[in-house]
């Protein structure tokens, strides 16, 4: 039986190295010492998100505790679990009493690191270092099965506790049970920057080359008698696209999963701002009214009518592609020449679009990383990158915080490393929104510098990464500037410091 305890120092013993092995040993260690019941759990906290997501207990409600700790380490995890569910299940007449009472006792029994450890894992702000991959490796490691197949059942099933929980109590058998089901989103698949068309093409050969669209990410479940829909983070939005629904509704297939971009045109066909796309997945019934349309284009096809087709080559899953969706396909051309490929590139362009993707058409679909296969060439690099703070501005931007302090992500589990500034790109709108924004997610300050908790994405427009000592990455963006902030993506969805590196010349 696992104590509190044991999950608090695990934590402290993780987020204390930079190492991704001894991060991977302290972990794997913990689980295997779990109970088939404790599993779940104990990943929920030590990726910093409960099982149970949400229960209600934010900022206000903890600090108003004010609860003296205990002097002695008592709490399982079991029982912390159990309050958790408890917490989670709190709702209606009476709700904040009863939420207070019960925050109050689990709080009362935990010792003050497990009550700092608490306050973490229920504000979202426990970042120690056990990023989804390095637990990924721990539950391999762990249940002694291959990290490629835990990886696969983690995109298949979305929810790394259920898969460590297979893994650890089951073993390989109990991962190879885990498949495609119908309306359960699957992590997607995602794409590394490319240095240049030619350079893509001549590593993805055959490959498909495709629209880049500035849109939005989605992935759409359909069975004869429902449609769901999600984003690229794994959140339904069906009831906030119902033009999206009817249509899939309407396809000719029975049962289908797809994945696929949505954004909302002008008049003319051209994309509007991503801002506008992405105010539609948070609309209510009222709102869809006057709200603009979305259009789909889907560009992959993981299930048709009873076949499972993620294990195929995308030339299989492109063929299945243009049967269950017909004219909704991306634009896009199988096994160009280079002059298709460019001229693609250029139409792309001319229609107001990022650029192209160019993918391996051998490749399976894979999450979970971002690989080659698939490969995306805009005429300007741009990286999502993590705001770590920012600066108050001087001459026309005083009194708003304007120059952004920008991290990589740290491939095993650490804090996100800087790697450059920047304050253009800015406009008003946003110096606004920023300077209303940022202290929501303020972790101190100085007199010049607001810092942030590792939350917001943003992305980058550079012209270049050189070689420099002036950031702990060593190196430094040439030229960055703002493009827009990504609400759509995660602190886990940003690039890394390996992937910023790799834009250095040479």
């Amino acid at each position: 039986m696992l104590t509190l305890s044991d999950v608090v120092a695990a934590s402290a013993e993780v987020g204390s190295t930079r190492s991704r092995l001894a991060k991977v040993d302290t972990l794997a260690t913990v689980l295997r010492r779990a109970a088939p019941a404790e599993v779940g759990p104990v990943v929920g906290f030590l990726t910093g998100a409960a099982v149970q997501g949400r229960v209600g207990a934010g900022w206000r409600t903890l600090f108003s505790l004010d609860q003296p700790p205990a002097d002695r380490p008592t709490l399982t995890v079991g029982q912390v679990d159990a309050a958790l569910t408890a917490l989670a299940a709190t709702s209606g007449k009476g709700s904040t009493a009863a939420r207070q009472d019960l925050l109050a006792g689990l709080f009362s029994a935990a010792t003050e690191p497990e009550q700092r450890f608490l306050v973490a894992l229920l504000t979202g702000e426990l970042r120690q270092g056990a990023l989804e991959g390095v637990m990924l490796d721990a539950v391999a490691k762990a249940g002694a099965v291959p990290i490629a197949e835990v990886r696969r059942a983690f995109m298949l099933s979305g929810r790394l506790p259920a898969t460590a929980t297979a893994a650890l109590t089951g073993g390989a058998g109990a991962l190879a049970g885990i498949g495609l089901e119908l309306h359960r989103p699957v992590r997607p698949m995602l794409a590394s920057p490319g240095a240049a068309l030619g350079d893509a093409l001549a590593h993805l050969t055959p490959c498909v080359v495709e629209y880049k669209l500035d849109g939005a990410r989605i992935q759409v479940h359909k069975s004869p008698d429902r449609v769901t829909v999600y984003t690229r983070t794994l959140r339904e939005i069906t009831g906030s696209v119902p033009e999206l629904v009817e249509l899939v509704r309407g396809l000719p297939c029975d049962n289908v999963v797809l994945d696929g971009e949505t954004l909302a045109l002008t008049d003319d066909g051209r994309p509007r701002p991503f801002q506008e796309t992405m105010s539609r997945f948070g609309s209510t019934v009222e709102e869809q009214v006057k709200a603009l349309l979305l259009r789909p284009y889907f560009f992959d096809c993981l299930h048709l009518d009873g076949e499972d087709l993620i294990d195929l080559p995308l030339r299989t899953r492109a063929e299945a592609l243009k049967r269950a969706v017909g004219e909704h396909v991306i634009p896009g051309i199988i096994e160009p020449t280079e002059d298709q490929a460019e001229d693609l590139a250029a139409q792309a362009l001319a229609d107001g679009h990022e650029g192209v993707m160019v993918k391996d058409l051998d490749s399976t679909y894979q999450a979970g990383r971002r690989g080659k296969a698939w490969q995306k060439v805009k005429p300007v690099h741009t990286i999502d990158l993590v705001v770590l703070g920012a600066e108050w501005g001087h001459g026309r931007r005083t009194g708003f915080l304007s120059n952004l302090h920008l991290g990589a992500r740290d491939p095993d589990g650490g804090p996100p490393v800087m790697v450059g500034k920047t304050f253009k790109g800015l406009t008003d709108e946003l110096l606004r929104w920023q300077t209303a924004e940022f202290p929501r997610h303020e972790s101190h300050r100085d007199h010049w510098t607001v810092y942030l908790r590792p939350e917001l994405v943003v992305e980058i427009a550079v012209d270049g990464v050189q070689t420099s000592p002036r950031y702990p990455g060593g190196v430094a963006l040439r030229f960055a500037r703002v493009v827009r902030y990504r609400p759509d993506k995660t602190p886990d969805d940003a690039d890394t410091i390996d992937a910023v590196r790799g834009l250095r010349p040479g």
